[in-house]
């Protein structure tokens, strides 16, 4: 199996930016197509972004679509979430997840999961 652990998160203004790492340990990270999901206070857990193996294609929730870009560096066994202009409603916990097979963009896609990384986005 492949562990996960995110990092980057934190407190930031709105309209700032945060950039979020997961890094994988355990099995060949460039087999995994790599997820990233968040869950607010109250609300179930939404897709965010995803990125297969090679990099080469990306998917993204409407939501996100022209301020977060999801990436990877398979040498470093690690994704990223850079997130720009960051709004209130991103406050959330942001979760990676890594699959074998078809990119998905729904949890149930997702066999393996982080612990997850606080973001909080003030006024």
């Amino acid at each position: 199996q492949v562990q996960l652990v995110e990092s980057g998160g934190g407190l930031e203004q709105a309209g700032g930016s945060l950039r979020l790492s997961c890094a994988a340990s355990g099995r060949t990270f460039s087999n995994y197509n790599m997820g990233w999901f968040r869950q607010a206070p109250g609300k179930e857990r939404e897709f965010v972004a995803a990125i297969t193996r090679t990099g080469g294609t990306t998917q993204y929730a409407d939501s996100v679509k022209g301020r977060f870009t999801i990436s990877r560096d398979n040498a470093m066994n690690t994704v990223y979430l850079q997130m720009n202009s960051l709004k209130l409603e991103d406050t959330a916990i942001y979760y990676c997840a890594a699959n074998i097979g078809v990119i998905a963009t729904t949890s149930a896609g997702y066999r393996y999961w982080g612990q997850g990384t606080q973001v909080t986005v003030s006024s």
